[in-house]
């Protein structure tokens, strides 16, 4: 097994332990179906090099979109962090909608749906909970929700560029 180790560890990427576990790899595989060798098309030695050499490969492979994950993951964590003032204008932003909102005679329905699609809810059944259409049928409930959902931020949009007509 240790020309078979020496062998791999020339490989880049390929460190002792990677070639070691792929050397053990080849070996227990060649133990599990003995039958897949055929002495007529190469040698033993070699057979199990290939499978040792694959193996090596997919251990670097994984390692490195292992790394290239870790590294995406983590970027995004960063990129989602909001600093604490943020998040306090954003919360006053919300209540200065919300109360723009309340002033514009919506229904309670309306103005309950509003503040889950605020909050980022995108359930169908969570917003036909509050529109009150749970007794539809799903595909008919879908598209009320969705036409519901629509209508509203279409009335919002009026509501905003209204409210920016009467500030300039």
């Amino acid at each position: 097994m240790d020309p078979l180790v020496r062998a791999l560890e020339r490989n880049p990427g390929c460190n002792h332990d990677d070639a070691n576990d792929s050397a053990l790899d080849a070996l227990y595989s060649y133990f599990q179906k003995p039958q897949k060798y055929d002495p007529r098309k190469s040698s033993l030695i070699t057979y199990l090099g290939q499978i040792a050499r694959r193996r090596a490969q997919d251990r670097y492979r994984a390692a490195s979109s292992r790394t290239l994950r870790d590294q995406d993951f983590g970027s995004l964590v960063e990129l989602w962090s909001v600093p604490p003032n943020k998040a306090m204008e954003t919360r006053v932003e919300v209540h200065l909608i919300l109360e723009k909102i309340d002033q514009a005679g919506h229904s309670e329905k309306d103005k309950a749906c509003l503040r889950l699609m605020f909050a980022g809810e995108r359930s169908t059944d969570r917003l036909a909970e509050v529109l009150e259409l749970m007794h539809l049928p799903q595909l008919e409930r879908r598209r009320e929700v969705k036409r519901n959902q629509d209508r509203l931020m279409k009335a919002l949009k009026r509501l905003f560029e209204e409210g920016h007509d009467d500030e300039s």
